[in-house]
């Protein structure tokens, strides 16, 4: 979520056409390296906007609205699983020549950064983690909610009390409390901007569609065995990793933290006692200068 003017472009790819975002007046290819960052479940490549402005100077920076979020449309196929996101990130790379990249991931976002990863290594320089799906079961009890919403029927269920007069600003509340470690700290402004995001996306006719079908998505991809296990394929990874969690998370525990710097063959960790799931937003400073950190260790 971010006021910050963005030019976009529309980009077609294999299953899907995605809208990519980049700094307005930002025409890239000076020198600086190539990022990519890929935003979670339910957001779109604005919650990347602060964190891609502090790191401006050192990565020539694109965001990405992942099929059926954001700016882009549905996968033409329908296709709304972990592989399906990571065919279309794969294939925006691939048709912009932009590889291997600096490769930022949060929540959804971040378990298709590790599968892209173990899949296609020459694409990825290093991996920016923020919260990453990898499967944790039982999940914590604050993230059932989200779980719930690969049952069938609980998706008409919602929809029907959203019909029953609760209103957006009751609903970004929510949500805000769901996704950020201090929602009671948060600006006017980024809850007008909440509350904005939340009602173009009620007049979005795909949108439920596109975040039910990624939850059951995120759902499936925690029951994969053998080589595409998330946690398999996380170990596969040889690119540098920074892994941010925050103690304040409802969806992501920071007990995944310990197995996630166990599987990375090269991994650091940022814990931030204050964050919930998006430190990107939260804490843009303290991740931006992890990721200057890392950015050293590639030689960037």
């Amino acid at each position: 979520m971010s006021s910050v003017a963005q030019q976009v472009r529309t980009v077609e790819v294999p299953g899907a056409v995605l809208a990519v975002h980049r700094p307005a007046g930002d025409g890239g290819a000076d020198g600086r390296e190539p990022g990519l960052f890929v935003h979670g479940l339910g957001g779109s490549a604005g919650n990347w906007t602060a964190l891609m402005d502090l790191l401006a100077d050192r990565v020539d920076g694109e965001a990405v609205d992942l099929p059926g979020f954001g700016a882009s449309a549905p996968p033409t196929d329908g296709n709304l699983s972990v592989s399906g996101h990571v065919r279309a990130v794969i294939g925006y790379l691939e048709a912009a020549g932009r590889g291997p990249v600096h490769l930022f991931g949060n929540s959804l976002g971040g378990a298709v950064a590790v599968r892209l990863a173990a899949l296609r290594p020459d694409l990825v320089r290093s991996l920016t983690l923020v919260s990453p799906a990898l499967p944790e079961l039982p999940p914590q009890r604050s993230a059932w909610p989200t779980a719930m919403l690969a049952v069938p029927g609980v998706p008409a269920l919602l929809r029907r009390l959203a019909a029953n007069g609760r209103g957006p600003e009751e609903a970004a509340d929510d949500l805000l409390r769901l996704v950020y470690g201090d929602p009671d700290g948060l600006s006017a402004d980024t809850r007008a901007e909440a509350v904005a995001e939340y009602r173009r996306r009620l007049a979005v006719p795909h949108a439920m569609q596109a975040l039910v079908g990624s939850a059951r998505g995120i759902v499936s991809a925690y029951t994969e065995r053998g080589d595409q296990a998330l946690w398999r394929q996380a170990e596969q990874v040889a690119a540098p990793v920074l892994l941010v969690y925050g103690l304040r998370d409802k969806l992501v525990s920071y007990r995944s933290a310990r197995r996630a710097c166990a599987a990375f063959a090269d991994a650091r960790l940022l814990v931030l006692p204050a964050s919930g799931h998006v430190a990107m937003l939260e804490h843009p400073e303290q991740v931006a200068r992890e990721v200057r950190e890392l950015l050293g260790r590639c030689g960037g």
